[in-house]
């Protein structure tokens, strides 16, 4: 922790990058946003509350040298602009506009390092990777910063701050350290990882200041329900009594859902595309990308607003099909209401699960989106899940109080129907219905709470206490002889305990484990964020799928010195401690019985694991 002048919080969004921070100069939690300097035109920049997460690959004919020139870039660097103009150009120029790169982080079924960006566009004359797309965001927002804050004090540039990146809370330690990856490529190597949902969580303490005590009470249980652009997050904080003083403590965090905005702008479109098919005008593919852009405009449009009763969707012509060349057509804010608060927030029981729907045999490589819509019944699922093994008297843990996060949850009549059917829930147990916390602006609250957990970490402010939301496991092949038709048995063992702090380490007591070193090798990982009794060294020799879940695995050669290190091939009896890292990331550190060997392993990149001596 750097004693800096100011403390950054940076929500790195799916749909919107926004930076806040606190001036530790004065004496106070006040957080202030960064208003970013951006492209909004050709040859236009203006500061703006946030920038879009989305980027716009130019063609060498506008000159982008010229038309899309930032006040502190060099003419030859102006390769690919990002922000505003971006977003814009997403609806005329579907094939060069990227967007969705942090849901991409996540993919372990892709190569996240590797160029596949614009995804299934054959015709990109150049692709980047979601790393690099990510880092695109992080370096105009550092450039951004140095330009208006730091021109005349090199002490004020961002990299020399305590800087707190968001992600989501189901985000695992690959995707987390994939998040890391890319701030250190956009010249941010020194930063700390918060959740999501806490990062709301604490922008409502901090935005009540001493009044969150009246609000919650000692036994409360809060639900957090952040809906972003790609991802729906839920997790719990209860509200415990210790020496006299309320203490916030977090004690759930639900499963990655590749569910939000994105999925509402295309359930949408399709609802667009009726329309014109209706009106005898054909929507081909390239045309589809625009609608779909165009849909997210009109969607956030009429959701910010509720005066805003309707919004136009223009996409531009392709072909002669469309006589005239650019259709339009109107959008209401009763379709979109309909369409999002039924489809997406449909009235269900506690009893109801989301579908799970058989994969087809081929399916198109692509995003891993819920294959069901309702996020109710994943709100259902989630509350089942994390109910205490003693509570017999009840279905689904109770939570008392709600607090909602992401742009998605603007639309009052959308928080209104989760209001609805949660209470509903309650209710039909006998418990009072939910009561709704008045939070911060959903477009800010991550990042305003990003820079106040930045606060209390210098010893300052309300600290929620968290950890690991979910315990880790590595696999370990079991020693038998060879059944024909059956694959060696796995055991999982538990090296990170739920609730493990950031920054702490732990020894796998009682267990000798033996590591292949000298050729190729793959480690399993698991996770889980339902088994919270788990201790460090506990094995499982079975297990149920809906509890544990297999994570991206790492290829590595480690090292071998044909002494203590073991020759090729050979296996070296070592003990393993485990360090999670102040970012989430987890460490493996192998000992050698014999020897002082050791090797590391780091469950942070897609295929090559690191070794150290």
């Amino acid at each position: 922790m750097k004693n800096s002048p100011f403390i950054v919080g940076i929500d790195l969004g799916t749909t919107n990058c926004v930076v806040s921070y606190i001036d530790t100069l004065k004496d106070d939690t006040q957080c202030n946003l960064f208003e970013i300097p951006q492209v909004t035109d050709i040859g236009m920049v203006e500061k703006l509350q946030s920038l879009p997460s989305f980027l716009y690959m130019p063609l060498e004919s506008e000159r982008p040298e010229i038309s899309y020139k930032l006040p502190w870039a060099a003419p030859e660097a102006m390769k690919n602009v990002t922000g505003k103009y971006a977003l814009t150009r997403g609806a005329q120029a579907p094939t060069r506009v990227i967007s969705s790169a942090k849901s991409w982080l996540c993919h372990s079924g892709v190569d996240r390092n590797s160029p596949i960006l614009p995804w299934n566009v054959t015709d990109a004359a150049e692709k980047l990777s979601p790393v690099a797309v990510s880092a695109a965001y992080l370096n105009h927002i550092r450039l951004a910063w140095n330009h208006t804050m730091a021109s005349t004090d090199k002490a004020n540039e961002l990299e020399a701050q305590d800087i707190y990146l968001t992600v989501p809370a189901s985000f695992d330690a690959a995707a987390r350290e994939l998040t890391v990856k890319a701030a250190a490529a956009a010249g941010l190597a020194d930063v700390n990882l918060i959740e999501e949902p806490l990062s709301a969580f604490y922008a409502w303490v901090n935005g009540n200041a001493d009044g969150w005590r009246k609000d919650v009470a000692v036994g409360d249980i809060v639900v957090v329900c952040d809906i972003g652009g790609g991802t729906t997050d839920f997790s719990l904080i209860e509200v415990c009594e210790e020496d006299g003083e309320l203490v916030l403590k977090r004690i759930a965090v639900g499963d990655h859902i590749l569910l939000g905005g994105d999925n509402m702008d295309l359930t949408l479109a399709y609802a667009v595309k009726k329309k014109f098919n209706d009106e005898g005008v054909n929507i081909d593919s390239h045309q589809m990308l625009g609608l779909i852009h165009s849909c997210r405009d009109a969607k956030e449009k009429i959701l910010s607003d509720t005066a805003c009763a309707s919004a136009d969707i223009v996409v531009l012509g392709r072909g002669r099909s469309v006589v005239g060349g650019t259709i339009k057509t109107v959008l209401e804010r009763q379709e979109v209401e309909q369409s999002i608060v039924e489809g997406f927030f449909p009235k269900c029981t506690i009893k109801d699960n989301p579908i799970e729907r058989r994969a087809s045999g081929f399916k198109e490589l692509g995003l891993q989106y819920s294959s069901d819509s309702a996020v109710t019944k994943f709100l259902s699922k989630f509350l089942k899940q994390h109910l205490g093994a003693k509570e017999t008297e009840k279905s689904f843990i109770h939570p008392t109080k709600i607090l909602f996060n992401g742009g998605v949850t603007k639309g009052i009549s959308l928080r209104e129907r989760v209001r609805e059917v949660l209470s509903g829930w309650l209710e039909a147990e006998g418990a009072q219905a939910v009561t709704l916390l008045a939070g911060d602006d959903p477009d800010t609250a991550v990042a305003n709470g990003a820079a106040y957990y930045g606060f209390t970490k210098r010893g300052k402010g309300i600290r929620v206490r968290g950890g690991a939301g979910r315990a880790y496991y590595i696999g370990v092949e079991t020693s038998m002889p060879a059944v024909p038709g059956m694959p060696t048995p796995v055991k999982a063992v538990c090296v990170v305990p739920f609730g493990m702090e950031e920054g702490t380490d732990t020894g796998i007591a009682g267990h000798v484990f033996g590591l292949v070193v000298g050729e190729q090798s793959v480690f399993r990982f698991f996770g889980s964020n339902i088994r919270k009794e788990d201790t460090p060294g506990q094995v499982l020799d079975e297990w149920d799928e809906t509890e544990l879940s297999e994570l991206a695995s790492l290829e590595a050669t480690l090292e071998a010195d044909g002494n203590a290190g073991g020759s090729e091939g050979a296996v070296v009896p070592v003990k393993i401690h485990s360090y999670l890292t102040e970012i989430g990331t987890l460490e493996l550190w192998c000992e050698a019985l014999e020897g002082q060997r050791k090797w590391k392993l780091e469950f942070s990149v897609r295929q090559e694991g690191r070794q150290e001596d």
